[in-house]
């Protein structure tokens, strides 16, 4: 079955999966290169259990147990942690489904999906506020892996390299915990895409061990669940929790805000979309409901064994009080290569893909990962996991606000004004339907302003004034995921349906 398109072919397959059967009207194109191409169908092999082992491997990590363990710092019991961590992983979900189909439709990743509704050029303002974001996060994961590489040495060589010498307030010998942790990721994002998935299949099914450890050994030490369940609330459920849940909620929306936008990229290699979205059904929610059961109870064990340390909501410093160096070294020997496995396809693969759209002519796949690994050193990600309330209210709400905006565009713009209609050759052209106005889409431009500024403009707390960024607006940052996303959605679908020029059938379109 073939379906004739302008700039090239198009051919439509009985399970709705789209190929370009003719590529050279876009090989030639400056906005083309090899990891931006569409992926052929015949390389579209990735199975159910490769998002599931993904999606183990992403959140079986430091900083998503992290999160968990925040929210007991933050004063919530168990049972309201949970709660908070359920429903707002069930939320992000239905954004990230919904922007994962053009992935598998068309084999294509984030920034060329992204290019249908900013432009061909315009495409490079979501992908690359997406990149740096990214590359925060990769700089986190690399300094929570780092510590834990830190605290491992530390149990088998003792006080001599714990208590090192300090150099900008760290232990030397943690810094170059740190660069080791970084090479050896560098060193697999060099090889490919390819090689990330091989690693994702062969560490999902251990990383579950280093978290285990950890917990039955707190079980052991506290005299088993009954004293950790009967902790109560320091928030009790009046306005004192209530006030902490609604950005609590938005910030565990925010944990994933990225992957809801560019799981495109991951996608585009599916098998089909009930592949990947039984997946990442299976995945997302079991996987994170089962981290933050760990981290929850570890933390609150934690806590009864060693007071109100704010250290115990890492794991790595958590682990380091522990008597037994044998169990130590174990459960964090997993837990590193569980924050290696996470930290390669959710952070290095996007902005590897954002970087290379932005000139894609110069940057490689592999060249994008190491910039994104030069740019998560540069922020200094010490200073973003420094507090659970940074963490929480100022690092991811703000960027969750920002990305929600965006994730609303594409929604809307995929689902509402084409209707999942995409003409894959006039993605990489130049005077294109997509191109719009000198390769810029204003009306994408303006919803997503809209909704950043509602969802962030009230930013207060932390590094943030009091009052707010924007005073009358400070209400609505305590929602600042949803505000952006509904907001932006809205007004993309109002100000781009009237036109539906770009919505239109594709002319001669045979389907077989």
């Amino acid at each position: 079955m073939a379906t004739a398109e302008t700039g090239g072919t198009q051919r439509t397959l009985p399970d709705g999966r789209v190929e370009l059967t003719d590529r050279s009207g876009i090989e030639g194109s400056r906005f083309h290169n090899a990891e931006l191409a569409p992926v052929p169908v015949a390389q579209r092999t990735w199975t159910t259990y490769n998002y599931f082992a993904l999606w183990m491997g992403m959140a079986h990590n430091i900083p998503s147990y992290t999160l968990a363990a925040s929210l007991i710092a933050l004063g919530m019991s168990w049972v309201q942690a949970l709660m908070t961590i359920v429903v707002g992983n069930l939320i992000v979900l239905v954004p990230m489904l919904l922007n994962s189909h053009a992935g598998t439709k068309y084999g294509i990743p984030f920034p060329v999906f992204a290019r249908a509704f900013f432009g061909v050029r315009g495409a490079n303002l979501a992908a690359l506020l997406r990149g740096f974001i990214a590359c925060g996060w990769f700089g986190i994961q690399t300094w929570v892996g780092g510590q834990a590489v830190y605290v491992i040495v530390g149990k088998l060589a003792g006080a001599g390299w714990v208590d090192a010498a300090r150099v900008a307030d760290q232990p030397w010998t943690l810094w170059v915990s740190f660069l080791l942790f970084w090479v050896v990721q560098m060193a697999i994002i060099w090889r490919g895409m390819e090689a990330i998935r091989r690693f994702e299949n062969w560490t999902a099914p251990l990383v579950s061990v280093g978290f285990l450890i950890l917990l039955g050994y707190v079980l052991v030490k506290a005299g088993g669940l009954g004293p950790i369940l009967a902790a109560p609330s320091r928030l009790g459920w009046g306005s004192g929790f209530w006030a902490v849940f609604a950005p609590s909620l938005m910030a565990m929306i925010a944990f994933w805000a990225t992957l809801s936008l560019n799981m495109p990229d991951f996608t585009r290699f599916g098998g089909g979309q009930k592949t990947q979205v039984r997946g990442q059904v299976l995945g997302l929610p079991t996987t994170m409901t089962f981290i933050a059961v760990v981290a929850i109870l570890t933390t609150s064990g934690g806590q009864l064994l060693y007071g109100e340390d704010p250290d115990l909501w890492d794991p790595a410093l958590l682990a380091a009080k522990f008597d037994n160096p044998v169990l130590v070294v174990i459960a964090l020997v997993a837990l590193v290569l569980a924050t290696v496995s996470c930290n390669l396809a959710a952070n290095v693969v996007s902005p590897s893909y954002d970087f290379s759209n932005a000139f894609p002519k110069r940057i490689t796949f592999a060249a994008g990962g190491l910039i994104t690994g030069v740019i998560g050193v540069v922020i200094m990600p010490w200073r973003l996991i420094s507090d659970p309330g940074i963490y929480i209210f100022a690092w991811l709400g703000f960027y969750g606000g920002v990305l929600a905006a965006i994730a609303g565009v594409l929604v809307a713009g995929y689902w509402f004004v084409l209707k999942t209609r995409l003409d894959v050759a006039d993605l990489y052209a130049e005077g294109g339907r997509y191109w719009f106005t000198g390769g810029w889409n204003p009306k994408a431009v303006l919803a997503t302003v809209v909704g950043a500024v509602l969802a962030v403009g009230g930013a207060y707390g932390g590094p943030f004034p009091d009052d707010g960024l924007i005073p009358f607006l400070k209400p609505l940052y305590d929602y600042n995921w949803a505000v952006g996303f509904v907001s932006a959605l809205l007004v993309h679908t109002v100000v781009s349906l009237p036109n539906r020029d770009n919505s239109r059938p594709q002319e001669g379109e045979v389907r077989v």
